[in-house]
């Protein structure tokens, strides 16, 4: 983890109302563990999903906000309260989140937020859910968006430059439809100069997220994984970091874009490679090793996403020990007893979750059935 001085960050009450199956529902959690068990389907990964609505504004299972609203229902909403606790003592602020029709509100302490990042940077979350496991196993689409979920926090004016970009290549795409005189197009030349320009600042800022993570990255997944294997990470991007030769590279290819219909150069084409012992991960790596892997990108997003905000980030695991060994599942868990953020795990078998005494000893568990949770005896 990054040595880099942090204020803990807490959740410390969530009220749910018709989010998907949860009709009402009021969370307390621990500052340290919290353990949510029930069976399949009775809405424990929901939980998460309210908690990371909340904090971000935002679904991490789809795009459709809509989609969160119980079937029946005009609306839902989430309400969280966290706390940072400062030297001078504790900042407590709420977070609303609604959604009615197809429309999302957002609320900072009963205020309208100055803009959706505002909002969203204030109460970092870090997601590990098992479909995640196509960050390191699926397309490289997945790792790029790793990577803006991290320059949203090193870096936020990358944000800018990411809405810039998909407008240019959306015009120059619309250009290209119209394949005479290809070269000598002043249209053209305007939008590459503005996709050149903001292609390279992503390019820089992504490098310098990798930068940040491998040492993290590395360090977690000989803690996880089994001893012997060797991971590396590389940053291979697709475009350049200097706006002149990016510049130059898109007039070359316009031809072959006209024809493929699609950008072959810039930030889109990026790739983050992993290597175990030398070969691509993505081919060679098993099931529980490509967990592995993708729990210690998890764990450097969390250490590097801490130390940009200054907090310890809210921590969200979905069944995190199905597919791992019980030799991984207690290394997983002597990695997570190292960090001071929040944890929230759901889990159909509460007696796998053991937790470490000492600073991480106030754990509370839940159990959710029917719709309802209750808090069971430790």
């Amino acid at each position: 983890m990054l040595d880099v001085a942090r204020k803990p960050l807490r959740l410390s009450k969530l009220v749910v109302t018709d989010v998907r199956n949860l009709a009402t529902l009021s969370l307390e959690p621990a500052a340290a563990v919290n353990v949510i068990s029930g069976n399949n389907g009775v809405g424990k990964t929901t939980i998460l999903e309210a908690i990371y609505f909340a904090a971000t504004s935002r679904s991490f299972r789809t795009s459709r906000l809509h989609e969160l609203v119980r079937h029946g229902h005009a609306g839902a909403g989430v309400r969280a309260r966290f706390t940072e606790e400062w030297p001078s003592g504790p900042l407590h602020r709420e977070q609303a989140a609604t959604i009615v029709g197809k429309k999302r509100t957002l609320r900072l302490d009963e205020e309208e937020p100055s803009s959706v990042a505002d909002y969203a940077m204030r109460s970092p979350v870090v997601l590990f859910e098992p479909t995640q496991l196509a960050l390191t196993a699926g397309p490289a689409s997945e790792r790029r968006t790793l990577l803006d979920r991290v320059t949203f926090y090193t870096e936020p004016s990358v944000v800018g430059h990411r809405a810039r970009h998909a407008r240019a290549m959306k015009e120059r795409s619309r250009l290209l439809m119209d394949r005479t005189r290809l070269e000598h197009r002043p249209e053209l030349d305007a939008f590459e100069s503005i996709l050149a320009e903001h292609g390279a600042a992503i390019t820089a800022a992504r490098a310098r997220a990798v930068a940040a993570l491998a040492p993290a990255v590395l360090d977690a997944f000989e803690r996880i994984a089994a001893h012997g294997l060797a991971l590396d990470l590389s940053y291979v991007p697709g475009g350049s970091a200097d706006a002149n030769v990016l510049r130059e590279r898109l007039f070359a290819s316009r031809r072959t874009d006209a024809q493929t219909r699609r950008a072959s150069v810039g930030p889109q084409c990026d790739e983050l490679l992993l290597t175990l012992d030398g070969h691509p991960a993505r081919v060679v790596a098993s099931q529980g090793q490509h967990r592995a892997m993708t729990l210690a990108l998890k764990s450097a997003e969390l250490a590097v996403v801490g130390a940009a905000r200054g907090v310890h980030p809210l921590l969200l695991l979905d069944d995190v020990s199905s597919e791992l060994d019980a030799e991984r599942t207690a290394a997983l868990f002597s990695l997570l007893s190292m960090t001071e953020s929040q944890l929230f795990l759901t889990t159909t078998r509460r007696e796998l979750i053991v937790t470490e005494v000492g600073s991480r000893s106030e754990r509370r568990d839940f159990e959710l059935q029917g719709g309802a949770v209750r808090e069971l005896a430790s």
